[in-house]
């Protein structure tokens, strides 16, 4: 299928206006059921200075939209709302909770002659539904990390609990949320998995099964390297929120230069002296203060049928990063994180420096980095393994493409074509720019190429692409 793509024209002297969050509320419409009570029915709103009678009137309104939408499809009610300045997103993540988020449309301010007020132009289609349904998601599913669901907050404390919960909650997560860098990538929420061969894999394993062996409290234990997942323990749906948070909010707070990997003093030959980097990035800064507080953040797991409520222990050192879950129900003491610290400490350096080595050995192998004539997303619904040769950096605040955001929203558009169908499928859109876009869909794997090739044709493009999944995807990727 072929699609030209009439986009990125745009004056230079326009003003841009991009997304951004007007409302954000939670409400449950059988808390407040009489006249004079509407206000019982929210327990969220932001911002937290509109006026009463406002926050009830767009609570009112909402549920008027979801009651009429269900009476033309019960099981479905509205996901979104179009208007000319704004779109509205519902989500019910339990019953009779409803999470709105509504965001303002981007928008361009065109000057006018003759010192006239600016003529302003908003652009509704320029947000995705699937985008930012899937924040809406995302901004549950991080509450539910470290609260649990909304039932439990009900059942420890009532209404009020809940609502100390969601205010402490949302009221520090909703300034992270940068609407404007959201794209793809939130749609599928996915996880960047570390390359690495089998023996330095087998070394991590084996790290892995000695600390749970010698630490028996250790109920879960996932590693990283690079801000990139090797191994994990958990759940596919709790490492996903999990890796999220330690991404875009844990890792970024604590950045700082990472040594680089080289034999070095790391391996003195005196057994029991070994040198270590290692270091809690949740709850003790420094284990020799004898103020230091053994708190550790809490989050829950396996809430699909029931939950676990585990500490969690984020350990680092140089670019590995080893999170150690254990059950919250446990006191965690002094002499148990000197003991985790001198145990894992030493033995994940040198993991730390061995991984770098390997590493930087496999891509002298595979030769220099060559800026290629292509940009690809990938994704595996079944795996959640997401790579990504278009952004250059993604955190909750920031998201660095190397391509123009028009081109990441006919990347958008093309997910949403492939959402609506079940079967594999191709489309091939040329936008106005010299730029071709593919989207292939094969066995719940996605893949999407941007290719800049001012003279190409449609099957040039075609070949383009069939070396491309040849070269990177030969393994993993089977379509004609």
């Amino acid at each position: 299928m072929l699609m030209i793509s009439p986009r990125m024209a745009a004056g230079m002297q326009d003003k841009q206006y991009t997304p951004s969050l007007l409302n954000f509320f939670i409400y449950n419409p059988k808390f407040g059921p009489r006249e004079g009570e509407e206000e019982k029915k929210i327990l969220f709103y932001h911002p937290s200075e509109v006026e009463k009678n406002e926050k009830i009137r767009n609570v009112g309104l909402c549920e008027a939209i979801v009651q009429f939408t269900r009476t033309f499809c019960p099981s479905k009610p509205a996901k979104s709302l179009h208007t000319q300045k704004n779109r509205q997103f519902f989500f019910e993540p339990e019953e009779n909770f409803w999470i709105v988020m509504v965001v303002r449309n981007p928008m361009v301010e065109k000057p006018n002659k003759e010192g006239k007020p600016p003529t302003v132009e908003y652009q509704e289609e320029e947000i995705l539904d699937t985008v930012y349904g899937a924040v809406l998601q995302q901004c549950y599913s991080m509450y539910k990390l470290f609260n649990g669901t909304f039932g439990r907050a009900m059942e420890a404390g009532g209404v009020e609990l809940l609502i100390q919960k969601l205010e402490k909650f949302f009221y520090r997560y909703l300034q992270t949320l940068h609407l404007h860098s959201c794209d793809l990538l939130d749609v599928f929420g996915g996880i960047s998995f570390f390359p690495l061969d089998k023996m330095t894999y087998l070394k991590i394993q084996s790290f892995v099964n000695r600390v749970e062996e010698s630490l028996r409290l250790i109920k879960y234990t996932a590693f990283l390297y690079n801000d990139q997942l090797i191994w994990s323990g958990l759940e596919q749906e709790d490492m996903r929120i999990l890796y999220k948070y330690l991404t875009t909010s844990l890792f970024p707070r604590h950045s700082e230069p990472e040594l680089a990997g080289r034999d070095s003093p790391l391996r003195p030959e005196v057994a029991g002296n070994l040198l270590h980097y290692g270091r809690f990035l949740t709850g003790p800064s420094n284990l020799k203060d004898p103020e230091a507080k053994f708190r550790f953040p809490r989050i829950f797991v396996n809430t699909g049928d029931g939950y676990e409520e585990l500490h969690l222990i984020v350990y680092k050192a140089m670019s590995a990063a080893v999170c150690f879950m254990i059950s919250a129900s446990v006191e965690l003491s002094r002499e148990f994180c000197e003991q985790l610290d001198s145990l894992v400490g030493p033995q994940l350096t040198l993991l730390a420096s061995d991984i770098c080595e390997q590493y930087n050995i496999n891509r002298r192998i595979s030769g220099p980095d060559k800026e290629p004539q292509f940009k690809f997303i990938y994704f595996n619904h079944m795996n959640l393994a997401e790579k990504s040769t278009i952004h250059m950096r993604k955190t909750a605040s920031v998201s660095l493409t190397s391509v123009h955001p028009d081109l990441m929203k006919i990347l958008g558009d093309i997910n949403c074509d492939f959402a609506r169908v079940d079967e594999d499928e191709e489309i091939i859109v040329k936008a106005m720019t010299d730029y071709w876009v593919v989207g292939k869909k094969s066995d719940q794997r996605e893949l999407y190429v941007i290719l800049n090739q001012k003279n190409a044709n449609l099957i040039e493009v075609n070949e383009e692409v069939k070396r491309l999944c040849a070269t990177q995807f030969n393994n993993i990727f089977f379509l004609d």
